[in-house]
């Protein structure tokens, strides 16, 4: 136990794991491990989730859920994001997605399983998409077994110029000269008012660090996002069997309220679907009828439809681990 202490959820651990020097010169980095119950020292079979932009750790259901297929749970808040943002820091900034490496890789030593599932929603999604891959290159997937991902941030939602050759040269440039300059302000909070009890929403956490309308978005931080897309788009190899969910349809975040209820109001799933196989190696995909963007917080019909997709692909991986026979696709 030593180095972990109680969380602030009710029956979770927590231990802060330090990073060194922020090479974005923002002081000295953490990140946070959280634990389901009392740490075991050498847990058998474990799941890290990961969580996206504008979030942290918070969904105890879902750790409930894996908790209840057998694997010790633990979840990472990345550095300067929920538990491990420090004073003077800004929220989920980053000037390059591998950065996130060593927090990932002191998670994995801190959990000191033998086996290791892998979970990241959204930017969180990309971000171990794309460390598995480092990984793989450097055999060095350790415990590692298997991918899920929950609506992965694969592309940038938007008008198609978004994407061009010139936008993305004038992208690089500006995060050059004014990483920290922000491109886009926090919204009103249409799919964030989707969540929260105190709005719409069925869920409890901490609106300091997952506000409704979002973290400001920076020019250093969107050029990370986008250099490690443009890599995924290049093609992966993530080295592990891999299980991606995602919503059936986008909706648009300002328009009916009861629409947002029941589609993804953050990304396009279209594009989620155009590159997850991009990720490489086996790998099952299924849209879930009416989900959000995360589709575990989804309206009761669409999440317990994830949970049902979810346990069917734990069915075979616990199953096979990493034989060769994949299971559906979609």
């Amino acid at each position: 136990m030593t180095g972990w202490e109680p969380d602030v959820l009710p029956g979770y651990w927590q231990r802060s794991l330090p990073l060194g020097a922020d090479p974005d010169g923002e002081g000295t980095l953490v990140a946070t491990v959280v634990a389901r119950g009392e740490p075991a020292a050498h847990p058998a079979r474990a799941v890290l989730l990961v969580h996206g932009y504008t979030d942290y750790f918070f969904h105890t259901d879902l750790a409930d859920h894996f908790a209840g297929r057998g694997f010790a749970v633990y979840a990472l808040d990345l550095p300067k994001c929920g538990r491990s943002r420090r004073d003077g820091q800004t929220p989920h900034f980053t000037s390059n997605l591998a950065h996130y490496d060593s927090a990932l890789a002191a998670a994995l030593d801190a959990i000191g399983a033998a086996d290791v599932l892998v979970y990241g929603h959204s930017a969180g999604g990309l971000i171990v998409t794309l460390w598995l891959d480092r990984l793989r290159r450097r055999r060095a997937t350790g415990p590692i077994s298997g991918l899920v991902l929950n609506s992965p941030f694969f592309d940038l939602h938007g008008p198609a110029i978004l994407r061009t050759p010139p936008t993305s040269a004038a992208l690089i440039a500006l995060a050059r000269l004014r990483k920290m300059q922000v491109v886009r302000k926090p919204t009103p909070g249409g799919y964030g008012t989707t969540l929260h009890r105190d709005y719409a929403g069925e869920f409890e956490y901490n609106l300091e660090w997952k506000p409704v309308g979002g973290f400001p978005v920076t020019f250093g931080w969107i050029n990370a996002i986008r250099r490690g897309q443009k890599r995924l788009h290049r093609g992966l190899d993530v080295g592990v069997p891999s299980l991606i969910l995602r919503s059936d349809r986008s909706v648009a975040e300002a328009g009916d309220p009861d629409l947002i209820q029941r589609g993804d109001a953050v990304l396009d799933v279209a594009q989620i679907a155009r590159w997850s196989g991009c990720v490489g190696h086996r790998l099952t995909v299924v849209p879930i009828i009416d989900a959000k963007h995360d589709v575990f917080l989804s309206v009761a019909e669409p999440r317990s439809a994830a949970y049902r997709e979810l346990d069917s692909w734990l069915d075979w991986y616990l199953r096979t681990g990493t034989s060769s026979t994949t299971p559906h696709s979609g």
